[in-house]
């Protein structure tokens, strides 16, 4: 292995991560290194990381490559596995573009939330088609301290409880997980939305993401916010016809939501690389050892 790996630093509304191009699946990354990494102290700093890698070279996405060329193999701040980021595929669609694999239009990503199709406009923002959510049945609550809300369980390809409160306040200082029930309804863990009014189609959350803590934003959270939302509205895009979008705040800065009457949903925002330079292996190597 060289000394060196390259490595870059980005963030969408100020969820941040690093990012690591290794197109040929060939930079190893345990968990304790992805942790390493991602320690805002001792190492570069980020709520998650993103390894670059072509679809055909990995083992989860080869299945994947006849559709998108590119795997995001997204791994939370703390080294586990996650199903899919809507901030970090922006993210990654901006550094693919960046490094000229792509150019500005539609191009298409893999994940293990499945194949997303990725909008990269002239004005800087990123659209992406982020699939359709389910919504299990059954109902949820959600605890801080003392007090307790019901939550909607939203899946985007990975687990959300959305809850409506009166202040962003209640949600307490976030840097523990929620506590919810019924356990069974997350059996690997959730991510915990707490969300409040600013006015018409417009909400504003805070979000606790599994295996990150507090993040200023979240783009799956984002989604399920706007869905839970326009179902506590009354409005379903697929029994009206008609397409609900919601300005959806989060501490970093903004997203725009759309549900389609076909399900499908689609998150516009910013992308933005900050920073490149290299990783030391060396260095590495002693974090994780």
């Amino acid at each position: 292995m060289s000394t060196r790996i390259a490595f870059l630093k980005g963030h969408g509304t100020e969820n941040d991560f690093v990012i690591v191009p290794d197109p040929e699946n060939a930079v190893d990354l345990p968990p304790a290194a992805v942790a390493a990494l991602c320690d805002r102290r001792a190492g570069i700093g980020g709520d998650g990381l993103l390894h670059v890698v072509r679809s055909a070279a990995h083992p989860e996405a080869e299945g994947m490559a006849a559709e998108a060329e590119w795997f995001m193999d997204y791994r939370n701040g703390d080294g586990s596995v996650a199903e899919m980021c809507g901030n970090g595929v922006r993210v990654f669609a901006r550094y693919l573009q960046r490094a000229g694999h792509v150019t500005e239009g539609d191009i298409t990503v893999a994940t293990r939330g499945g194949v997303k199709t990725v909008h990269l406009a002239k004005d800087g923002d990123v659209t992406v088609g982020m699939g359709r959510a389910r919504l299990p049945e059954g109902d949820v609550t959600v605890s801080v301290g003392e007090r307790s809300w019901p939550a909607r369980n939203v899946n985007m390809g990975n687990p959300h409880a959305v809850a409506f409160v009166d202040a962003l306040t209640d949600a307490g200082d976030l840097l523990t997980p929620p506590p919810f029930s019924p356990a069974a309804a997350y059996p690997d863990g959730v991510n915990v939305e707490f969300v409040v009014d600013r006015g018409p189609g417009h909400v504003a959350m805070r979000v606790h993401e599994r295996g990150s803590g507090e993040t200023r934003s979240c783009g799956t959270g984002a989604c399920a916010v706007a869905v839970a939302t326009a179902r506590r509205d009354g409005a379903d895009p697929a029994v009206t016809g008609t397409p609900a979008t919601y300005t959806v705040d989060v501490p970093g800065g903004r997203l725009v939501i759309t549900e389609r009457p076909d399900g499908e949903i689609e998150m516009t925002g910013p992308a933005v690389i900050v920073a490149e330079g290299e990783i030391d292996a060396e260095w590495l190597a002693g974090a994780v050892g």
